[in-house]
């Protein structure tokens, strides 16, 4: 039982550190652990069309902290899987449902003691990925491309900053 808890919590990790979507993450593959690199590779599953109109699949890079990459590859055997290039490599480390990770999502939330809300969601991670990087100062391009937004103004949503978070954000102009 603890071992499946250590996954549903690494996954959970995936979606903090990283802002992907709940259906990226699921389809996370050992291949697309980037260990060297410090990163995670995702495809997105949003619908996108190349200049001919054939849907293309489109992958991001998102760098996450090195403690989340040892996790994974405690959990998973990464590094090792890598090494052999079995067919692990390409496999998803989570092989479940939408739904079934939503539920994960939802449980791990309720243990944490976090009070019900649109942001008791994956999503709700996602968001609050998207307004931590506003908050520590990220580009907004930089943010579209870990967020994988086609358009910048999707990503602007997060520079909209109010109330406290607005005067932290003026009192690092006044020094």
């Amino acid at each position: 039982m603890e071992a499946i808890a250590k996954r549903r919590c690494k996954r959970g990790y995936v979606l903090v550190y990283s802002g992907c979507r709940i259906s990226e993450a699921l389809e996370l593959t050992p291949r697309r652990v980037e260990l060297g690199e410090q990163c995670l590779r995702f495809r997105s599953l949003k619908k996108r069309k190349d200049k001919d109109g054939q849907p293309r699949a489109i992958y991001r890079t998102v760098p996450v902290p090195p403690t989340l990459l040892e996790q994974l590859d405690l959990v998973f055997g990464i590094r090792e899987i890598q090494q052999r290039g079995d067919k692990r490599l390409d496999l998803p480390l989570w092989p479940r449902t939408r739904a079934w990770g939503w539920l994960v999502v939802k449980e791990v939330m309720e243990a944490a003691g976090i009070s019900n809300g649109p942001h008791k969601t994956a999503k709700g991670l996602r968001h609050a990925f998207g307004i931590k990087a506003m908050q520590a100062g990220i580009q907004l391009n930089m943010l579209q491309k870990w967020m994988g937004h086609a358009d910048l103004k999707t990503t602007a949503i997060y520079a909209d900053a109010i109330g406290e978070e607005e005067r932290d954000i003026a009192s690092r102009m006044w020094g």
